[in-house]
C-alpha cells in the first residue's frame, strides 16, 4: 500500500512546478502573469480574460481597492496546466509597500522568477526580494522584460546581475534588436531564431516564424545589420564561456536569463517551456522531524497566507495551504500542530485569483484554499502521522508605526473583529503598547499604503471609520531571550517597548543611530531584524 501511494506521489511531484514572480513595481509583473496564463490555456484572450468555465475580469487583482488604483496589493494563487505540467503560480503584490505579503508567499514557492525592466535594470524592491530568495536558496529565473522599448544593452543587464547580486548567469536566449526594431529571440537551446509578428496589443499568442541560424534565406526575414549583430553577440557569448549548470541553478547560485516582451508576447512561450524543463520540482522541507521528502506518505502542509473577505457576499476567510508531503483528500481529518486539535478539511478549493472551484485531491507543490473560521494562523502546520512542525515563516522589520484609533465607541465590536481578522491575515503587523492606558493597536508596516489599505478595508468590510496617529519610529528589533532579557537589561533609553502578535518583546527605534547606541549601552541584548511568525523558536542572531 505504501509503495502504491509513493508511486502515485512521485508521478504527481514530477509534473508539478511552483513559482512566484518578484519584481519592482511597473516592471510588468501583472502583464507577464497574464501572458503566462494565456500561453498556459487558462485564459483565451489577455485583457478580456475568459476562463474555461466563466468570463473573468482581466487580472489577478481582485480586491476593490486594487481595481480602483490599478495596483497589486495582495497575493493570489493561479493554477493551470501546460504540456502535462501542473503549474502553481503564486502571484505577489507589485507595490513595494506590500513586500511582507511577498516574503510569506516566497516561503511557499519552490522557484522564483525575477522580472527586470530592460531600461531600468535592478531596482530597490527587486533587490530586497532577491535577498529573501537568497536566504532560502531558491532557484531564480530572470526574465528581462520590455525589449519592445528602448533599453540597456543585454550584456550590460547580465553584467549588473553578476556584479550586484553575485549570481552567475547563463543566457538561455538572446534578443534580436530592441525597441521598434525588436524582431525576435535566438533560442540557444534549439539553436533557432524565432521571429515574431508584432500586433497592436498582445491579446493573442504571438505568431512565430522559426528559422535556423544558417538558413540561406535568413536575410529575407531579418535586416542585414540585425543578423550580423546577432552573430557578433553569439560569438561574444561563446567566448565568455560557461555552461548551464542545473545544480547551481537549483542551489540559487546561477540564474538562467531570458529576454522578451510580455506586452507583445515576444519570448513568453520560449521562457515558459524552458522554465518548466529547468525549474525545481517540489522538494523536501525542513521540519521538527528533519527534512521531509514530498513522497513521505503522510499528508502534511502549512499555512502561508490568510485572506479575509475574498467573497464580499459571505465575508469569508480563506487559509492558503501549501501541500508539502503526502496526498490531500477532501474531508480528510488532520492534526493541528499549534493547538493539538483534530480538524476536518471540508470544502477545499482550487484557487484562481478570487474565483474558486472545489477539488477532491491535491499533491505536494499544490496550494489549496480552506475556509478558515478562526482556526488557522500564518505559519501553522497541519499533519497526519507523527507529530511535526515546519519552520515558522519569518516576519521582517517594519519601517512605519502608527496607532489605529476608533473614534466611534458604538463600533467597538466591529473594530475589534476587523483588527483580529486583518491581524490573522497578516495584512499588517499589529503590536501593542505596554502602557495600560494605551490600548489602541499599533500598526507596523513596510509602507504608508498598508495603512491606507487597513483603513479602507476597516471602512469597506467592517463598517468602521478609523483614524491614524503616527509614531516617531522607523526600526523594530525583536529581543532574543524574551521578557527575561528585557528585565535584566534594565532601563533602555530612547526606545519604545511593545509586544507583537505573539506577546514577544519588540523594541522600536527612531533611527539607525538610536539602534547603534542601544547596542553599545546593552551589549548583552541580542536584537533581531527578522523573527519567525507564530513559532516558539528563538529568532536567529
Amino acid at each position: 500500500m505504501t509503495t502504491d501511494i509513493q508511486t502515485e506521489l512521485k508521478q504527481a511531484v514530477e509534473r508539478r512546478r511552483n513559482f512566484a514572480i518578484i519584481s519592482h513595481p511597473d516592471a510588468g509583473k501583472t502583464t507577464l502573469t497574464e501572458k503566462l496564463l494565456l500561453y498556459g490555456g487558462a485564459i483565451h484572450q489577455a485583457g478580456a480574460v475568459k476562463a474555461r468555465r466563466t468570463q473573468r475580469k482581466a487580472t489577478s487583482d481582485w480586491m476593490a481597492m486594487e481595481q480602483q488604483r490599478g495596483i497589486s496589493i495582495t497575493s493570489t494563487v493561479l493554477q493551470f496546466d501546460y504540456n502535462n505540467y501542473q503549474i502553481n503560480l503564486l502571484d505577489t503584490p507589485g507595490h513595494q509597500d506590500f513586500s511582507e505579503d511577498t516574503y510569506r508567499t516566497l516561503a511557499a514557492a519552490d522557484n522564483a522568477v525575477m522580472l527586470i525592466d530592460a531600461a531600468k535594470g535592478l531596482e530597490p524592491q527587486t533587490r530586497k526580494l532577491f535577498e529573501v530568495c537568497k536566504m532560502r536558496s531558491l532557484p531564480i529565473f530572470t526574465f528581462i522584460n520590455k525589449l519592445d522599448r528602448p533599453g540597456r544593452e543585454p550584456l550590460e543587464s547580465i553584467d549588473e546581475i553578476e556584479q550586484e547580486l553575485g549570481l552567475q548567469t547563463y543566457a538561455v536566449n538572446w534578443p534580436i534588436g530592441m525597441g521598434d526594431r525588436f524582431k525576435g529571440i535566438f533560442d540557444r537551446r534549439q539553436q533557432a531564431i524565432h521571429l515574431f509578428e508584432r500586433r497592436a496589443h498582445g491579446s493573442q499568442q504571438a505568431e512565430e516564424r522559426v528559422i535556423s541560424l544558417g538558413d540561406p534565406k535568413i536575410e529575407e526575414y531579418l535586416d542585414r545589420d540585425l543578423y550580423y549583430q546577432l552573430k557578433e553577440d553569439l560569438e561574444l557569448l561563446g567566448e565568455l564561456g560557461g555552461e548551464l549548470d542545473l545544480e547551481a541553478v537549483h542551489a540559487g547560485q546561477m540564474t538562467p536569463v531570458f529576454f522578451g516582451s510580455a506586452m507583445t508576447n515576444f519570448g513568453v512561450r520560449l521562457f515558459l517551456e524552458a522554465f518548466l524543463e529547468y525549474a525545481l520540482k517540489p522538494g523536501g522541507r525542513n521540519s521538527s522531524l528533519g527534512v521531509l521528502d514530498p513522497i513521505y506518505p503522510e499528508f502534511t502542509g502549512f499555512v502561508f497566507k490568510l485572506q479575509a473577505n475574498m467573497d464580499p457576499k459571505h465575508r469569508d476567510r480563506v487559509a492558503f495551504i501549501r501541500v508539502c508531503t503526502g496526498k490531500f483528500e477532501k474531508d480528510m481529518t488532520v492534526n493541528h500542530a499549534r493547538t493539538g486539535k483534530t480538524i476536518r478539511l471540508s470544502r477545499p478549493q482550487k484557487l484562481f485569483a478570487q474565483d474558486r472551484e472545489s477539488i477532491e485531491t491535491a499533491y505536494p507543490g499544490d496550494v489549496i484554499g480552506l475556509n478558515n473560521p478562526g482556526v488557522f494562523a500564518i505559519g501553522d502546520t497541519i499533519y497526519n502521522g507523527k507529530k511535526l512542525e515546519y519552520e515558522g515563516i519569518p516576519c521582517f522589520s517594519p519601517e512605519l508605526f502608527a496607532y489605529l484609533k476608533n473614534p466611534n465607541p458604538s463600533k467597538f465590536k466591529q473594530f475589534q473583529k476587523g483588527i483580529q481578522e486583518l491581524r490573522e491575515e497578516g495584512a499588517v503587523q499589529i503590536m501593542y503598547s505596554m502602557d495600560d492606558f494605551k490600548r489602541d493597536p499599533i500598526l507596523a508596516a513596510v509602507g504608508q499604503l498598508q495603512f491606507e489599505v487597513v483603513q479602507f478595508r476597516m471602512q469597506n468590510e467592517y463598517g468602521v471609520e478609523t483614524t491614524i496617529e503616527p509614531l516617531p519610529y522607523n526600526l523594530a528589533r525583536w529581543v532574543a531571550g524574551g521578557w527575561d532579557a528585557i528585565e535584566k537589561a534594565g532601563r533602555i533609553f530612547n526606545t519604545l517597548t511593545v509586544k507583537d502578535n505573539w506577546g514577544r518583546p519588540v523594541l522600536l527605534f527612531k533611527n539607525e543611530w538610536n539602534l547603534q547606541q542601544v547596542k553599545e549601552d546593552h551589549p548583552e541584548l541580542q536584537l533581531n531584524a527578522i523573527a519567525p511568525v507564530g513559532s516558539g523558536l528563538q529568532p536567529e542572531n
